[in-house]
C-alpha cells in the first residue's frame, strides 16, 4: 500500500494526511503537483496516463504529475515524479501557478514549468504511470481536444489557457 497523501483545508493548509482510498471515499482536499514541459521549439510534452490508472486512465494530460505524500512539499514531489516517470535528473524547474480543482476530485495543482529539449526516445518511461509521452504543437492540441475531447484530461483546455 502506498504512504499517506496529505489533506487540506479550503485555504491549501494542512489538516493531516490520509490514505488515498479515505481520501476519494470522503472527498476530501488534497494536494497535486504538476510539470508543464515546453521545448524550444514551442511543443508541449503531453503524458498519456497507463490504461490500469484509476482516475483517467488512457487520456493525455500533464507530462508530470504527482499527488503530494506526507513529508513532502510540492517542489520535492515534482522533482521525484519527474525522475520515477519520466526518467529526468537535474532538470531545472521554475514555479508556475497553482489551480483549485473542485468536484469529484478535490484537490489544489501546484504547477511548475521545464523547458527541454529532448527526443521522445530518450524518455525514461514508467508504465505503471505513463503509456506513452510525444510532443504535440499547440496547434494539434486544440484540434485534437475539439475533435477527440475524451482523448485529454477534462481540464486540458484550461491548462493550455495557463501556460499562452
Amino acid at each position: 500500500m502506498k504512504g499517506k497523501i496529505i489533506v487540506v483545508d479550503d485555504e491549501d493548509n494542512v489538516v493531516g494526511s490520509e490514505y488515498r482510498e479515505t481520501v476519494d471515499k470522503k472527498n476530501l482536499t488534497y494536494r497535486v503537483s504538476a510539470l508543464w514541459i515546453t521545448n524550444s521549439k514551442g511543443e508541449i510534452l503531453l503524458a498519456r496516463r497507463a490504461y490500469t490508472k484509476i482516475h483517467s486512465p488512457g487520456r493525455w494530460g500533464p507530462a508530470v504529475a504527482g499527488t503530494v505524500e506526507e513529508g513532502e512539499a510540492y517542489e520535492q514531489n515534482i522533482i521525484k515524479e519527474a525522475e520515477e516517470e519520466l526518467g529526468l535528473k537535474n532538470i531545472t524547474i521554475k514555479k508556475g501557478p497553482k489551480t483549485k480543482n473542485e468536484g469529484k476530485y478535490k484537490h489544489f495543482t501546484q504547477w511548475f514549468e521545464c523547458v527541454l529539449d529532448i527526443p521522445i526516445t530518450n524518455f525514461k518511461v514508467q508504465e505503471e504511470e505513463v503509456a506513452e509521452v510525444k510532443w504535440f504543437s499547440k496547434e494539434e492540441i486544440k484540434e485534437e481536444l475539439e475533435k477527440n475531447p475524451k482523448k485529454f484530461l477534462k481540464k486540458t483546455k484550461n491548462y493550455l489557457n495557463l501556460f499562452q
